[in-house]
């Protein structure tokens, strides 16, 4: 599986948690879609995936879409749902910007000599 975000939903009394995950497809539309994470070891993370992708135009749209799918898909724990919004991993799709840190920014020159 490659990289990916996922924000804890809720947290089941057996310790598995509903994790979410949001990311933007590329295509001008953000998908969300939804993870049963079962505890087992220290190194490893079982991940079961109970949800289609759930899209719409906008990230908080497709987030609010995936927080009433897990309502209705885990109704005795609707109450403790974490609403949005949640984490966004833009995806492969769109470059990052530079990453200017600490430098100077760059300013372009009128041909006056400075002092």
């Amino acid at each position: 599986m490659g990289k990916m975000n996922v924000e804890p939903m809720v947290t089941f009394t057996d310790g598995s948690q509903l994790l979410v995950s949001t990311q933007y497809s590329g295509t001008g539309s953000f998908t969300c879609e939804l993870y049963l994470s079962v505890p087992c070891n220290k190194e490893k993370l079982d991940l079961r995936v109970v949800s289609d992708h759930l899209e719409a135009p906008t990230c908080r749209e497709a987030q609010d879409i995936a927080f009433r799918y897990a309502e209705r898909r885990y109704p005795d724990n609707a109450r403790g749902i974490k609403a949005p919004p949640y984490l966004v991993w833009p995806g492969p799709n769109i470059p990052a910007a530079p990453d200017n840190r600490g430098r100077r920014p760059e300013h372009r020159h009128s041909g006056i000599p400075r002092a």
